[in-house]
């Protein structure tokens, strides 16, 4: 089968997110509800930058859960499709986070996100983050799937 990808107007089609706080530029290997990889070309650009840390500027980790999450939901909501349109993911929890090497302007991270259990309408992913091949961010992020209208 063909995995399919989603370019940043796709995904900005399906997260409500926008600057400076959409957080993915780019998704590949999407696989139906299973898994995805999200990808964010790290910039001195970034606001957060201008405080964390001038002089010695590093993604906060924080950052980098959201970016999972993001990637998380935006599967989920491409996965069901036009039916669900103008729902939202919240994210409910974070479990196991572990960070294991800054990450930096020039860095390219992929955010890898593979399904772990669901029972609609949550669902839970494990997401890793790399750079170069190499683990610098991991977490179970749970979503839940809410009308945005309030309610189910």
């Amino acid at each position: 089968r063909t995995l399919k990808s989603a370019d940043i107007a796709r995904i900005m089609k399906l997260l409500p997110h926008r600057y400076p706080f959409l957080l993915i530029d780019k998704m590949i290997g999407i696989d139906g509800e299973q898994s995805a990889t999200g990808i964010k070309n790290v910039t001195i650009n970034e606001p957060f930058f201008q405080g964390h840390f001038p002089g010695a500027p590093v993604m906060p980790g924080v950052l980098l859960i959201e970016a999972m999450a993001q990637t998380a939901g935006a599967l989920v909501l491409d996965f069901l499709g036009e039916a669900h349109a103008g729902k939202l993911v919240f994210f409910m929890s974070i479990d196991k986070a572990r960070f294991r090497k800054p990450v930096v302007p020039g860095d390219t991270v992929h955010f890898h996100v593979k399904l772990a259990n669901k029972r609609a309408p949550v669902w839970k992913y494990w997401a890793e983050a790399h750079v170069d091949g190499k683990k610098v961010a991991e977490a179970e992020i749970g979503a839940m799937l809410i009308d945005r209208r309030g309610g189910e």
